[in-house]
């Protein structure tokens, strides 16, 4: 199996980051301090740094016909805790950059896939498959 990654990113507020990652998304939180929180992110361990200065790097690059923002981060999951996500995310009025859907239906690497920013601007993309042979399908 697997062991977590870890991943540490800028967030312009700490308490929008704490609502966000803990609220909406469900991600408990670990330790923390005046400047940085962890959370855990599906099993992965990431962590919001607060860093005022920092902004989104909005570059987009082009898959399947949308606008893919580089940098992104996100967890591949089960294609029912991916449906459970999308709706608590459209639950929570987080507007999606690119709205649930399926990429390269019928071709190697079907997913399901979508994209939403977190208050600081931070990309984040959740995907599930429908058979896991094709995460890495060519």
């Amino acid at each position: 199996m697997p062991r977590p990654f870890h991943l540490a990113f800028p967030v312009h507020d700490l308490a929008a980051a704490r609502a966000f990652y803990g609220g909406v998304l469900g991600c408990p939180e670990g330790r923390s301090s005046d400047a940085w929180i962890d959370f855990d992110l599906f099993g992965h361990q990431i962590v919001a740094h607060l860093s005022p200065q920092a902004r989104p790097a909005g570059i987009t690059n082009p898959v399947d016909g949308h606008a893919v923002p580089v940098p992104h981060f996100g967890v591949v999951l089960e294609m029912a805790d991916w449906q459970s996500l999308a709706d608590r995310v459209e639950a929570a009025g987080v507007a999606f950059g690119i709205a649930p859907h399926v990429r390269f239906f019928g071709q190697a690497g079907e997913q399901a896939t979508m994209f939403f920013c977190d208050p600081s601007g931070n990309a984040l993309e959740f995907k599930a498959f429908g058979d896991d042979s094709q995460i890495f399908a060519t």
